[in-house]
């Protein structure tokens, strides 16, 4: 386990050092127009992404998602054994909030678990102590996160047929956006950089 944190470590720093160098409530406005701020459409519309939750987080604790998201949130779903893709991802996020509270908005990052076998509360404790920023981690069990990544359209696959220990998991790896009282309302691919992720977020928060 410890030559795994150091790994993870590195890799976090890799991607921080790639990727850069109150809490706010509303009701949900369905009359609102966010065309302007969006990146682009998707089949169902935002509305169809999202889904109420209790999971785990990282002391023990059970919230709802209304607890969670009680502020602007960038959600991703990974998982802390993933050798690249969720540390330069988590990176980036975390580089965004950074850049999003130094202009004095208060966002958080969430990370959702694809593979809550491993991934307890402790190691995910492990996973997001690495990064800077307010960042919840969230677990639970087998069935909570199938039907939580259900919720958000997440395809993900574990490839443990014939090592249930050192195994990677296939999962997407949008971020997605998340307002209180509002829901998803937008989401990002990988390539988007952090400073496009702080325009989108303060394009939407002027917007509300």
């Amino acid at each position: 386990m410890a030559d795994r944190r150091i790994m993870l470590a590195a890799a976090v720093a890799s991607g921080l050092l790639l990727v850069g160098g109150g809490a706010w409530l509303a009701a949900r406005d369905t009359g609102t127009d966010y065309a302007q701020c969006r990146n682009g459409n998707v089949a169902g519309g935002m509305d169809s992404f999202g889904t109420e939750f209790t999971l785990t987080n990282t002391e023990g604790d059970r919230l709802t998602s209304e607890q969670v998201f009680d502020r602007p949130s960038l959600l991703y779903f990974g998982y802390t054994f993933c050798p690249d893709v969720c540390p330069l991802d988590t990176a980036r996020n975390a580089e965004a909030v950074a850049q999003l509270e130094e202009q004095g908005v208060d966002v958080q990052n969430v990370f959702i678990t694809v593979d809550p076998r491993r991934d307890t509360p402790e190691v995910l404790g492990d996973f997001t102590s690495l990064f800077p920023g307010r960042m919840i981690g969230l677990t639970g069990s087998e069935d909570e996160i199938a039907a939580v990544n259900k919720g958000w359209r997440n395809y993900y696959k574990a490839h443990d047929e014939e090592d249930d220990e050192y195994y990677l998991v296939d999962h997407m790896t949008n971020t997605y956006l998340v307002m209180p009282g509002q829901g998803t309302v937008d989401y990002f691919g990988r390539d988007a950089a952090p400073e496009k992720l702080v325009e989108t977020v303060g394009c939407f928060l002027n917007a509300s």
